[in-house]
This record gives C-alpha cells, structure tokens and sequence, in this order.
C-alpha cells in the first residue's frame, strides 16, 4: 500500500510554508520536501500572488502530492494580516483545484492539537514534535516550514482525504488507502469472542 503524499501550506504573502509529507496506514510520517516560498513586501499584490501561486505548482509538479492541506485564515485584530493570509490561501486552494486535488483546511487549534495533543501549544513545541516525528537532527526553520509540516501531518491523521466532505470523491488509490488506515484503526476481535457470540451451541 502506497502511502498518502500531503502537501500542507501555511498561507502568507511575505512567507509561504509549504510541506509535503508521506504518511502510511500505521500513521509513521516521513518528510518528503519543506521549504518556503517568499515575496517582497514592496512588490505589487499581483506579483507577490503570482510567486506564491508559482512555488505551489512548482511543488506539486515535482512531488505529486495526493491531496492538499491549507491552513485555516482565523480572526486578528490586523486587519492587514488577515487579508494577506486570506488572499494566500485562496491562491493555495485554486491551484489545488486546478491540480485536481482534494483539498481541505485545518484550524490552527487542530493542527497543534493533531501534532502536539495541545491545541495552545506554542511554536516551540510545535518545531520540537515536528522534528521528532519526521526524525528529523533539528527543527525546520523558519517557523513557517515547520506550520506547514504540521497542517499536513494534521491532514493525513485526521481522515487523509477529506475531498467526499467537501462534495469531490476519491481517487481509487486514495480511497483503498481510506479503507486500509480505517482497518488499521478498528479494534480487532478475537477469535473466542466471536465463537462465545455465533457458535456456541448447548451441551446435549
């Protein structure tokens, strides 16, 4: 059973985290690319869109991911960031779609809680469980690699291929990949629990 490849982007104007990950049905993590695409502040909105929507294609084109996590845009008190943040992810989630990938979002909360057990954790610990769970000498820098890593980890543990919630349906090899991680997950019976219900007959 091939494993899932999760592309997970960390959306951003100045910086763009992008993180790709392969994953199988025990949920054993490996990385595959980290990096981070970036544009300068002093560039027109068009023209640092256009970079950012270049590094993504680039990845996918080299990696061939099998689905697409983006980070969730939540409320600031900057309204600035915000709209940048916003306008990267809309880049993100329309390459995904052009690419005819599934593609999901994830709340910074989830993803902290998928990869730490602490939805409050703090970037520091969120570098620390990065580097450990992809056996990684040190954390990925800057912080934003790191956030993208963790949104695709976050993707692949909570469900993988999310595109039948959002209306799209699953390649035959995501779906048998699906099937495998949920039979990995279920809890097994043995074999006396299932005589104890089915076969036991009376003493004649």
């Amino acid at each position: 059973m091939s494993p899932l490849r999760v592309l997970g982007i960390d959306p951003g104007l100045t910086r763009c985290g992008i993180g790709i990950v392969d994953v199988d049905r025990s949920r054993r993590a490996s990385l595959v690319h980290v990096g981070v695409v970036r544009t300068p502040v002093d560039a027109d909105l068009s023209t640092r869109l256009a970079a950012v929507a270049a590094g993504i294609r680039a990845a996918i084109d080299e990696h061939r991911p099998g689905a697409v996590a983006v980070e969730r845009v939540f409320a600031q008190h900057n309204v600035q960031t915000v709209m940048a943040t916003a306008q990267a992810s809309g880049v993100a989630l329309l390459i995904a779609a052009e690419a005819g990938l599934p593609a999901a979002t994830h709340t910074p909360s989830e993803v902290k809680a998928a990869v730490t057990g602490y939805g409050s954790a703090d970037k520091r610990q969120v570098q620390s469980m990065i580097a450990r769970i992809l056996r990684l000498d040190a954390p990925p820098q800057p912080a934003d690699a790191a956030d993208a890593l963790a949104i695709a980890l976050c993707h692949a543990w909570r469900g993988g291929t999310a595109a039948a919630a959002l209306g799209g349906s699953l390649t035959p090899a995501q779906q048998a990949w699906a099937d495998a991680e949920r039979g990995a997950r279920a809890p097994s019976r043995s074999p006396r629990a299932r005589v104890g219900r089915t076969d036991v007959r009376p003493a004649r």
